[in-house]
């Protein structure tokens, strides 16, 4: 069974349990927003937050053609607070809440994209497995906090397995396409196993950045008369 979800092309990976700020800004998304906030209360107020995988987006309802491919795997976005301005745009405060698999986008439907998706949720039967593999990743990634971002270390880090996952590939400094095959993993442990060789890999680069010296003269930049 698939439902309709609205969605908002952007060049980032949203994970369940991240919050997401966004400037709203296009009239099209301005009509998204009021069209979500003018629902009664206790209805759901989300849409569709999924990466740009090649291409670009313009408004083809203002004269203009689109030329996007998207990632098939998203994650809904639940507006949690709106703040209008004069001008009609809109700055928001969402939560990612929920993975989806788009099976056929309509773009004509509304003055954005409207896809058909399929709610892709956590299996349950592996819990015990990624139980096992929390000690590991906590381990590496309090290291790689600790390489990255000194002054903050000591923070408190999630021990559930599936909230650590995706904490884990929403902050670490990770190319689109890593994060995007993260959220697209299968389940909880095949995210945290592949976090834990990525945090491998992460941590020796930092290491070694760190503990080679840098010749000043490597770093001086020649100057241009132009």
């Amino acid at each position: 069974m698939t439902d309709e979800l609205p969605l908002f092309p952007l060049g980032t990976v949203l994970f369940p349990g991240l919050v997401l700020p966004l400037h709203v800004f296009e009239e099209r998304y301005r009509a998204l927003v009021r069209r979500l906030t003018d629902r009664p209360e206790g209805e759901p107020r989300e849409f569709g937050v999924v990466a740009i995988e090649r291409g670009w987006e313009v408004d083809h309802h203002a004269g203009s053609s689109t030329s996007l491919t998207l990632h098939q795997i998203g994650c809904t976005a639940q507006i949690r607070q709106v703040t209008e301005h004069p001008d009609g745009q809109f700055d928001l405060v969402t939560v990612g809440h929920r993975r989806f698999r788009i099976e056929q986008v309509d773009a004509d439907a509304e003055p954005y994209l409207v896809a058909k998706v399929t709610w892709l949720d956590e299996p349950e039967d592996s819990a015990k497995a990624a139980d096992r593999l929390v000690p590991g990743v906590l381990e590496l990634f309090q290291r790689y906090l600790r390489l990255m971002r000194p002054d903050r270390e000591g923070e408190q880090l999630p021990e559930d397995a599936t909230v650590l996952s995706h904490l884990v590939a929403a902050t670490t400094a990770l190319p689109l396409a890593d994060r995007q095959a993260l959220l697209a993993s299968p389940d909880t442990t095949s995210r945290l196993r592949a976090e834990r060789a990525m945090l491998h890999r992460e941590v020796a680069l930092l290491q070694r950045v760190r503990a080679v010296p840098v010749p000043m003269s490597e770093l001086a930049v020649s100057t241009s008369p132009n």
